[in-house]
């Protein structure tokens, strides 16, 4: 995977959006994690994973898809805040239940906020890369969907969004 194109282009974005927005000087970590955090919970949310009252069939592998990059976007933009990349080679499949890789993403958010840290940075990446592994998502899968959310976003900013 090219990790280092995907946050070339969150860059352009996060760059993009501070500017439009008069957001150059603000300080937007805690706010970032905490989309984070809603992304990650919107993506479990597509998947039910977690819904083990309802007979309902999670959405469709396009929809969780962009969730997963809409988290994606977030993490690569944490980094670019803290002066981070990543450039590991893309993670298999993980032994865990789809609930305990979600878990384990949300634990690695927390520990981030509290130690932003390139250590733990890495470890948040990783996981959610993980994560990606475990919903089904190949690396062009993500890749893609990443190019074509990330044109998505651009033009929603285009738009007044």
């Amino acid at each position: 995977m090219n990790w280092e194109k995907l946050f070339r282009m969150q860059k352009q974005l996060d760059s993009y959006i501070q500017t439009t927005h008069q957001l150059e000087s603000v300080n937007l970590f805690d706010k970032k994690v905490l989309a984070l955090l809603v992304e990650v919970g919107e993506l479990a949310n597509e998947t039910r994973c977690f819904k083990f009252w309802s007979n309902k069939a999670p959405s469709e592998q396009s929809v969780i898809l962009e969730e997963y990059v809409d988290g994606l976007h977030f993490i690569l933009s944490l980094g670019l805040e803290k002066e981070y990349s990543y450039n590991k080679e893309y993670i298999s499949q993980s032994e865990l239940s789809v609930t305990d890789v979600f878990n384990t993403v949300f634990e690695q958010i927390i520990a981030f906020k509290q130690d932003p840290s390139k250590e733990k940075f890495t470890q948040l990446f990783q996981q959610y890369i993980s994560l990606g592994s475990v919903l089904g998502f190949s690396e062009e899968d993500i890749q893609t969907a990443y190019f074509d959310k990330n044109k998505i976003n651009h033009e929603r900013q285009n738009q007044g969004y």
